[in-house]
């Protein structure tokens, strides 16, 4: 393609996808390697990935951004966008990301400056297996993790900013700045990604398990991990697949690339074969339409799931993504299933219904960037209406998550129910809905439903950098904790470096009875 071709390409999805929050439109832009000269805004459903081996196989000269879309330069609806296995050589110096929920920026090189916010406010986001060669300014940012990066030196800090496996990270200085920083990474496996050969052959990339890491993959490293022949994927379309032959090929031992479209589904995508990865391009969508599960997973080894959003049906399923049936009791220590960029959304683009939208039953699942989202704006937004009752339940045991977001659900927002489970960055919205503080009550007394809830049978877990905030409609109602734990696990050892904001209404305390509520409240154990 002419450098032109290129460039209007480009612009005419940007310029379509710039106010496309809740259109079925997705687009993948993928760059073969070889040094362009484009501009690039990254707005909805836009992912731009490059195909080499490397990020720096492939360089972007001149302007990748995500601009604000509400004005004042808030960015705190910059929703649904990515940027993976490139380099960027900004023509001024610095790549503008603006960015909240569910807008990863993965295995990027970026030969110059980052900032994570445009002088407007933005609310959240994952950096991961990265490097910065100058500086991370995260400005306005309320909070963001950073897992797995190297940068020359990092500014700016506000509610909660996690660091985890990174280099040059700053020290653990919670909550002045409240910065959260945890040298290694325990566990972890990178999402897969496409790439191309000199001769024209297309394949996925598995990266290997990891176990305390620290910094990127791929800089000056030889990255192991796995080469699949696109030979043995099935290639799915929108618009022409259906959960028969999708099912048929997962059956056959295929794994799974979902190009970018939104998917319709009148069954459920069941994905039963250890080691099956399936990878979504360009934020594929998948909508169940008759209320059963959008995709279930066996308890096998090895599952990889990335870049896909789950958007709940009109009619309600009891899960859309259930991972293990439940009652799953095998070991999958030395090959988890890694769930990379699972987004959410009940309602937004219509009324959307699910009783729990993440159910983790295997064992050593690791998660890595979700967005459980309960749609607080958009069509269909109601407290009858795009009804949630749980954003992720986990009742596997040694499941871990980096970079947990979950919001507005009509009860606990996260629900753990297993032991040895860990949780590194945790960002939650009480729902802002709620018609009355006796409609909404987990019982006993209790002012509402905790965000984060480990059941009273657990024994161990542990979470590092735990946010929660209230912005009720009706300023009236309390929220009485915004985390719930055991009181045996109040020692010191289980939660580290807590936060809650009370915008409207009132956060009474940050766990169980400790910490006083109101305006922004930290708590360090």
């Amino acid at each position: 393609m002419s450098s032109s071709s290129i460039q209007n390409s480009i612009t005419n999805i940007a310029n379509q996808q710039f106010q496309n929050q809740f259109g079925p439109q997705r687009y993948a832009l993928l760059f073969k390697p070889g040094t362009y000269n484009v501009n690039i805004n990254v707005n909805f459903f836009m992912q731009v990935l490059g195909l080499g081996q490397s990020p720096n196989n492939v360089t972007l000269n001149g302007t990748l951004q995500s601009i604000p879309i509400l004005g004042s330069n808030n960015a705190t609806q910059n929703f649904w966008r990515s940027v993976e296995n490139v380099a960027i050589a900004p023509s001024s110096g610095t790549v503008s990301w603006a960015v909240s929920q569910a807008c990863p920026m993965r295995r990027t090189h970026v030969k110059g400056n980052l900032a994570l916010s445009n002088n407007g406010w933005a609310s959240g986001g994952f950096l991961s297996d990265s490097l910065v060669d100058g500086q991370v300014n995260s400005g306005t940012q309320q909070q963001w993790i950073s897992r797995n990066d190297q940068w020359g030196s990092w500014a700016g800090s506000n509610w909660n900013m996690v660091f985890v496996g990174d280099i040059n990270a700053p020290g653990n200085t919670f909550p002045s700045p409240p910065d959260t920083t945890v040298g290694q990474t325990p566990v972890v496996r990178e999402k897969p990604f496409l790439t191309i050969d000199s001769a024209g052959n297309y394949s996925v990339f598995a990266p290997a398990l990891r176990n305390g890491s620290q910094g990127t993959t791929w800089n000056n490293a030889t990255e192991a991990g796995t080469s699949i022949p696109l030979s043995q994927f099935y290639i799915a379309q929108s618009g022409k697949d259906t959960a028969a032959t999708i099912n048929a090929a997962l059956a056959q031992g295929k794994n799974l690339l979902l190009t970018p479209g939104y998917y319709s589904l009148t069954d459920t995508l069941r994905v039963t074969n250890p080691n099956t990865i399936v990878l979504g391009l360009g934020l594929a969508t998948l909508h169940p339409t008759t209320g059963l599960p959008a995709m279930t997973v066996a308890d096998v080894d090895g599952v990889e799931i990335g870049g896909i959003l789950f958007d709940a049906g009109p009619v309600n399923s009891p899960v859309l993504l259930q991972v293990g049936p439940p009652g799953s009791s095998a070991s999958h220590a030395s090959n988890p299933t890694i769930l990379s960029d699972i987004f959410v959304s009940v309602g937004g683009p219509g009324v959307g219904k699910a009783t729990v939208s993440v159910q983790i039953n295997s064992n050593n699942v690791i998660g890595d960037d979700f967005w459980i989202w309960r749609a607080d704006h958009g069509n269909g937004v109601g407290w009858t209406s795009n009804v949630g009752v749980n954003g992720v339940v986990v009742n596997g045991n040694n499941v871990t998550i980096y970079g947990l977001a979950v919001e507005h659900y009509e009860q606990y927002q996260t629900l753990w129910n297993g032991n040895g489970g860990a949780t590194y960055f945790y960002q939650s919205e009480a729902p802002y809905d709620p018609p009355s503080q006796s409609a909404w009550s987990s019982g006993g007394g209790a002012l509402g439903w905790a965000s984060y809830k480990v059941a009273d049978t657990v024994t161990s877990h542990s979470a590092y950098g735990i946010g929660v905030y209230s912005f009720f409609s009706n300023g009236g109602l309390q929220l009485g904790s915004g985390i719930e734990v055991p009181p045996s696990g109040l020692n010191g050892t289980m939660f580290h470096d807590m936060m809650t904001y009370s915008g409207s209404g009132k956060i009474d305390h940050i766990i169980n009875a400790f910490g006083n509520g109101g305006g922004a409240q930290y708590l360090v154990q």
